[in-house]
């Protein structure tokens, strides 16, 4: 990989089965089965579990967090952008300390989270902080102007405070 690009792996496309959802579906699980569960992401030295539950489906928490959206659990709709970017989130994970990407803490409410943003797709992969672990929480396409240049103030008030401490 060159330094100043971190290439992605292509979309999974709905048309790529023939526009059948449901066939899309079950291979886009298969491809995030493969990613986080069968061989689980590691964040810096750091190997993630998953949130399993509540299952949907037969599927776990972050397979519909990742290719869905919505507050409410019950009632998430599937979204294709997300779906078409499953295989991003793990190899963003295992390479986070690429230059490209960029990378930094934050708080929403109680919770404390990891970001790594990919900015020249616009792809946000979020990790959550327990109790000594790491999760997988969600990922997505930013599409809105006005949240990548909140997500970008956040980064740089993020590096600040950090050369601000050095």
């Amino acid at each position: 990989m060159k330094s100043d690009v971190f290439i992605l792996p292509e979309l999974i496309c709905l048309e790529q089965y023939n526009g059948d959802f449901n066939l899309y579906l079950e291979a886009v699980y298969s491809l995030f089965k493969q990613d986080f569960i069968d061989k689980k992401p590691v964040f810096r030295g750091i190997r993630l579990g998953l949130k399993k539950y509540p299952l949907s489906q037969g599927k776990e928490a972050t397979f519909w967090h990742m290719t869905s959206e919505g507050e409410n659990e019950e009632n998430r709709i599937p979204d294709l952008r997300r779906l078409e970017r499953i295989k991003w989130p793990s190899p963003i994970i295992n390479n986070s300390e690429h230059p490209y990407l960029k990378v930094w803490g934050n708080k929403r409410g109680i919770k404390s989270n990891i970001l790594i943003f990919h900015e020249e797709e616009n792809y946000l992969v979020v990790l959550r902080k327990g109790n000594g672990y790491l999760l997988p929480w969600t990922a997505y396409l930013i599409q809105d102007a006005a949240r990548k240049r909140k997500l970008m103030a956040e980064y740089n008030n993020y590096l600040n405070a950090k050369s601000a401490q050095s």
